[in-house]
């Protein structure tokens, strides 16, 4: 079932959620200059990030489905458009309403249009070295920090937040449309082959409604809302515990090559030992890593939670991809990995939008780490519940 295009497929989903998280994760670096040209609260705009996990997370579901219905190819079309136009309708925002809009709804479905539907489309390439091919997708949101957010901060040490941020939006557009013309659907998948007919049995409905799912959803959604207020905060953090801009971004940047090593090895690890293990020990190294960052002060400090924490985090998320194929096979992966992305995508809201108030209420973002390393540690007991992990059929269907 492996082809060589198998691996173009890779790539091309590398470089989607390369560019897509990244232009959403950049509002990270953007938000103290957006908050000082403007007034609007740090609370505000990191509610733009609500905004996009939401809009992310109904994008992930929608597009899934449409993705194993007319291929990906569209879909990574859609997305492209769609992350352009919002990234040059929030440069030219007037309020924090309209931002939140332009940059949360626009981005955030682009971005669902990435994450889910690529990672299924490249494991339906792949039989053997599926979770090192869908960690390889994954590890686009590794370089995202060491790409865009770099590129993002440079641009805003000549130009104000409006126009770096519109340059972005063209660069986007100019790298993503074009890379979207190579996906396709992989010949296993096309109707009529015998791999597109197995499973006929298991229906998406049938797959939504199983213990199965429901652990990998809950799993999915509490790993999430523990990383995500600490990853989108870490520049503003940084920056409180005395480090400059361009040092706070570097720590940002170096969670991300952390995370880039953590998908390739976690997802090594997974094709040897099974998925299930190796999430269980790396959602704990993740809660261990969200609290070294209480006591943390000094740049070498901060480097070294850093790339722990990115190296933890980054290597679990593509295991929840590769656990959706294990059950339910490639049929309905979009749509099964799509509705997971969709509820842990409440998470991804919740985070950023919680530590933005913390900080405005309490001067501090302690509050926000101590509460995502109990998240975190909740994340850890709910995947020992996951049930065993040979695929599932229609007869042996466990409810939930």
């Amino acid at each position: 079932m492996e082809r060589h295009y198998g691996w173009v497929i890779v790539a091309v989903g590398a470089l989607m959620s390369c560019v897509g998280m990244g232009s959403m994760f950049s509002l990270a670096v953007f938000l103290d200059p957006i908050a000082a040209g403007t007034g609007w609260s740090r609370a505000g705009l990191s509610g733009s990030m609500t905004v996009a996990f939401l809009a992310m997370g109904l994008g992930a579901f929608g597009w899934g489905a449409v993705s194993d219905r007319y291929g990906p190819r569209l879909v990574g079309l859609a997305g492209g458009l769609l992350l352009g136009a919002g990234l040059v309708l929030a440069s030219r925002a007037e309020s924090l309403l309209a931002f939140q809009l332009a940059y949360g709804l626009f981005l955030g479905a682009a971005v669902g249009a990435f994450f889910a539907p690529m990672m299924a489309a490249a494991s339906a390439w792949f039989d053997r070295q599926r979770a090192l091919a869908v960690s390889l997708v994954s590890a686009g949101l590794g370089m995202a920090p060491l790409t865009v957010a770099p590129f993002a901060q440079w641009l805003l040490s000549g130009h104000d937040w409006r126009e770096a941020m519109l340059v972005i939006g063209l660069v986007a557009w100019a790298v993503l449309l074009p890379a979207a013309l190579l996906l396709r659907r992989a010949p296993s998948m096309v109707a009529g082959s015998p791999a597109a007919a197995a499973g006929r049995d298991l229906t998406a409905r049938q797959a939504l409604g199983t213990r199965q799912f429901a652990v990998l959803a809950a799993t999915f959604f509490a790993c999430c809302l523990a990383h995500s207020g600490p990853i989108f905060h870490v520049v503003s953090y940084a920056m409180v515990c005395g480090l400059s801009a361009m040092t706070a971004v570097s720590v940002y940047s170096l969670q991300g090559l952390a995370g880039l090593g953590g998908r390739l090895l976690l997802g090594v690890l997974a094709d040897r030992h099974g998925a299930k293990p190796v999430l269980i020990g790396g959602l704990l190294l993740q809660a261990l890593a969200i609290g070294a960052f209480l006591p943390a002060r000094s740049l070498g400090e901060f480097y070294g939670v850093a790339a722990v924490f990115g190296l933890a985090y980054g290597g679990v998320m593509p295991l929840y991809a590769v656990l959706a194929r294990d059950y339910f096979g490639p049929r309905i992966m979009g749509t099964v990995f799509g509705a997971a992305t969709m509820i842990s995508c409440l998470g991804m809201a919740a985070g950023p939008a919680v530590g933005g108030w913390i900080f405005d209420r309490f001067g501090s973002y302690a509050g926000m780490h101590l509460a995502s390393l109990a998240v975190g540690l909740g994340a850890v007991a709910i995947a020992f519940t996951f049930p065993p992990l040979p695929r599932l059929r229609a007869p042996g269907l466990r409810p939930a």
